[in-house]
């Protein structure tokens, strides 16, 4: 079955950075798009990024804009997010997503705090 699980959330002092993963099985991973969103309490799931199968386009909210940098490793089966210059407002649960014949899958999240 689809599985795509994510890591490398955690706290982070304002203007930090982190890389988060997210490691992808059970479907052919390298004719898929990736994206990750993300989930602030109180706030609706938004899109962050998006990259195509092969890497060639990515997609950002314009939030985002300039300082995160989605991509990916087809031979690892992973999606990575660079974020940088981090603001409190990123703040959330960032989740990883693909669709795979028609249904929508989603990781458990892994959780991004900046704070100071």
């Amino acid at each position: 079955q689809v599985q795509l699980v994510e890591s490398g959330g955690g706290l982070v002092q304002p203007g930090g950075s982190l890389r988060l993963s997210c490691a992808a099985s059970g479907f052919i991973f390298s004719i898929n798009a990736m994206s990750w969103y993300r989930q602030a309490p109180g706030k609706e799931r938004e899109l962050v990024a998006r990259i195509t199968s092969t890497g060639s386009s990515t997609n950002y909210a314009d939030s985002v804009k300039g300082r995160f940098t989605i991509s990916r490793d087809n031979a690892k089966k992973t999606v990575y997010l660079q974020m940088n210059s981090l603001t409190p407002e990123d703040t959330a649960n960032y989740y990883c997503n693909t669709y795979w014949r028609g249904y929508g899958y989603w990781g458990q999240g892994t959780q991004v705090t900046v704070s100071s």
